[in-house]
Order: structure tokens, then sequence, then C-alpha cells
């Protein structure tokens, strides 16, 4: 016998039709031309019932390169990181994973502390005052703080070093694009941001400079000098800085940057082949009423008790509508919670200890690979949990890469896919996952390829 998942009978289907005052399902595409529609039955297969269903869908499944079955090296912004069990047992709870935007706070005290404590964390991790309740992801996080810096200082022009993972930018010259702002791009220079190129974009006409650390070829970028050279001009820094770095290094807001976003995906999002995952966004306390998407704050009620509500709401697409100068219509409040889960699970010395391995083991991965015969790092400067591996010339980097994954081994990410220049180059992603047999087994079998 056959089931549906969504039982329809006819009687069903010719009430709902007498409902709507139409007597056929042709009548409901009756605006759309004939000739635009499609012709003839959609090449998918018959149905299929459940069991045959659920043997096809691991079928399916079972072709993907999931991180359990393969040893990965590949990052690039999504990152194979462990993943504390008591995550998904938070997350999987009813009142959590069904909450959605919680407009009336008296019955959503939960969800709306969970922002609480979120935006908490990321204050104390970036060094900055104020944080929102999370944001679709890194890249749009990105492109909102452009879009806050020129309507803060109104000035039309953001300047981007192409070290900022080539998404993101596409996603800011996208939102840019709607908004009518102009942005520029420098290049690279070993790794990081070219100091000569910067200095020569950089005008008083500059609303920021965008910068990525560790940036998208791993490396750690100078702050500290970016930071002079926009405020001088009367500009903003903006700095994308992934979470988990800042474990060691020093939080992007005591070095001056007035907006620092990034992804929580390192804390407790799996990479689930692309997504969804989480992004973050703090500022310093003058641009506190700018922030898109949504800030929950602590109160007390009227008998003094601790509650939490949304705040700074003036800026909000449910008040302003079309006056709001911001696209985030929602929130990642179910991930957000999870990152803050991570958090408190590894606490202080925990962060910097998960932190310290990726760096350490990174190292090892480098000095293991460029020991073969022909490989060489690409870049000096200093790196976190990434690095760039240049290949010899005469290796196909996309024959390599085939190879190696039919033994098991995902072996980063090719670089020439976004920059030709960078042809023949493999970023490699090493986290505290990895152990020293799986980086010595990856460094012997790229031997073999070359």
């Amino acid at each position: 016998m056959l089931h549906h998942y969504l039982p329809m009978t006819e009687a069903d289907r010719a009430d709902m039709l007498r409902t709507i005052g139409i007597s056929s399902i042709e009548e409901l595409f009756a605006d759309i031309p004939e000739a635009v529609r499609y012709q003839g039955t959609l090449p998918v297969s018959e149905a299929l019932d459940e069991p045959s269903l659920l043997r096809h869908m691991r079928e399916l499944a079972g072709r993907n390169a999931d991180l359990e079955r393969y040893t990965s090296f590949l990052g690039a912004g999504l990152y194979d990181h462990h993943i504390p069990v008591v995550i998904n047992h938070v997350l999987s709870r009813s009142e959590f994973y069904t909450a959605y935007t919680p407009y009336q706070p008296e019955i959503s005290q939960g969800s709306l502390q969970a922002m609480f404590e979120f935006q908490s964390y990321i204050c104390e991790l970036t060094g900055l005052a104020v944080a929102n309740a999370s944001m679709y992801d890194g890249a749009t996080a990105l492109a909102e703080a452009g879009a806050l810096a020129c309507s803060a200082t109104k000035r039309k022009r953001l300047v981007v070093s192409r070290s900022v993972h080539p998404e993101s930018r596409q996603v800011l010259r996208t939102t840019a694009r709607g908004l009518q702002l102009q942005v520029a791009e420098v290049g690279c220079a070993d790794g990081v941001t070219d100091w000569t190129e910067l200095e020569a974009a950089v005008t008083q006409d500059t609303a920021a400079v965008i910068v990525q650390t560790p940036n998208f070829f791993g490396c750690v970028e100078d702050l500290a000098a970016v930071e002079a050279l926009i405020h001088a001009a009367g500009g903003l820094l903006i700095v994308s800085a992934n979470p988990l770095s800042l474990g060691l290094l020093e939080a992007p807001g005591k070095l001056g940057a007035d907006i620092v976003v990034g992804d929580t995906q390192p804390f407790g999002t799996a990479p689930s082949m692309g997504g969804p995952t989480c992004g973050y966004f703090a500022v310093a306390t003058p641009w506190m009423r700018r922030v898109p998407g949504r800030i929950s704050g602590q109160t007390v009620d009227r008998d003094g008790k601790r509650g939490f509500v949304l705040t700074l709401q003036a800026r909000e697409q449910h008040i302003r509508r079309e006056k709001a100068s911001s696209n985030i219509c929602s929130n990642q409040a179910l991930l957000a919670l999870g990152a803050s889960v991570y958090l408190s699970v590894m606490g202080k010395s925990g962060i910097q200890e998960v932190a310290r391995l990726n760096v350490h083991k990174a190292h090892y991965a480098a000095k293991a690979l460029t020991q073969v015969p022909g490989v060489s790092l690409a870049f000096a400067s200093p790196f976190f949990n990434e690095f760039v591996i240049r290949l010899p010339e005469r290796a196909s980097v996309d024959d390599i890469q085939r190879q190696l994954l039919r033994e098991g081994i995902i072996a980063g990410y090719h670089l020439g896919r976004d920059d030709p220049g960078l042809a023949g180059h493999l970023l490699i992603a090493v986290t505290e996952r990895r152990s020293k047999d799986e980086i010595d087994h990856f460094a012997r079998r790229l031997g073999a390829c070359l």
C-alpha cells in the first residue's frame, strides 16, 4: 500500500477549490501565460513508498564526503571543530527550536535571555560595548557593517582588502549596489593587506576600511596600523574576525576597531555542507543605535525581578519598515544559543586551549607539508589555523584533490578557483580535531601524488 506523507483525498481537494471559488487546479495558474508554463512531466522518479524512499535517501547521503568518514583539511570559512554533545541536547529542546522573533517578552524570557548571554559573550570577545542578537552569517554581517559606516559618516566609499573572504566581498558589493555605495578593493602582499595600496586608497571620502583577521589566507593583519590610518582620515575601522582566534589574539575593539563582525560557526555549529551559520556584530558605543538586527536588554519588572526585553527597537523593520536602514529581518537565535552553550561549556581557559591547539597543529602541519619535495609555504606572514601552500608548477591541483579524496582526505581549498593568480595554491585548515597521525598521513599521501 502506498502511504502519503500529507494525505489528501479528492473530497478534500474539491472542498478547498470550492472554498477559494475555483473549479480546478489549472485556474490557480490562469494569470500565468500558458506559453511560459512548463509543458509535460517533470523529470523526476515515480512516487516511492516509505521504505524505498528511506533507502534512496540513505544512498544519496552516503555519497557525501562527511567529516566522520573523511579527514578534512578544508576551511575557507567553515571548519571541522569539535562540537560538545551538550549543544545538540540543548538545541533540540522544543522551546528553543520552535521559537521565533520574541516580540512578546512576557512569553519569550528564555529566548531573550539566551540572546542576552550571546551578546555578552560577543562583547567580551571583541572588546566592544554593544553586540546584537545575531546575524544571518559572517558575510551579511560584513555588508551590514559597511552600510552602517556609510550612514554614520555620511560618506559613500568603502575600502576593502582582497584578503577578506571573496564571498564576503561579493555580498558587500551586492549590498553596496543597492545602497549606491562605492567599493574599492586593495591588493595583498605576502598574504596580508598591501600597505602601499591601502595608504593610497584611503582618502577623506572613505567611510571605512574593511579588513579580516585572521584573513582568508589565515594570516594575521596589523590592525593597529590600519586603525591609525583610517581614523586619521575620519573613517571607521571594520574588522571581520574568526571568534576562536580571539582566545589568543588581542580583541579588535581594544586595538581601535569601531565595528567587529564575523561568524560563530567555530563555536559549536557543524559545517553542514555550507550552512546555516550564525553571524555576530559588535560596535563601539557611539554606533549602538545604528546596529542592525535585534538587541536583547536586561531590565526589571514592577516587583524588581530581573527580566529581558528587545531594546533600541526604533531601527527595526517591524517598526520603521521602509525607513529601516537594515536588510536583517530575522535572527539566528538557535545557532546563537549553540554558540553560547559552547562558550559556557569551554570557559575562558577552554577557548584559549582550543585556540592554542589550532595554532600549534597548523604550524606542525605547515612544517610537515613543506618537507614534501616541491611544496613550499606561499606566505611568510604569521598565521592562525590556516595557511597556503604552493605546489609544483607541473602539479594539477584538481587531480591531486581527487586522488586524495579517494583515500579519505579532503585536501584543502584550491585558491585558483577565486584568483587565477593563485592557481596551484592550496589553502589548508587544521583544527583541534586533527591528530598528528592524520597530518603525517596527509603529508605522505600528498608526496605520493606529486
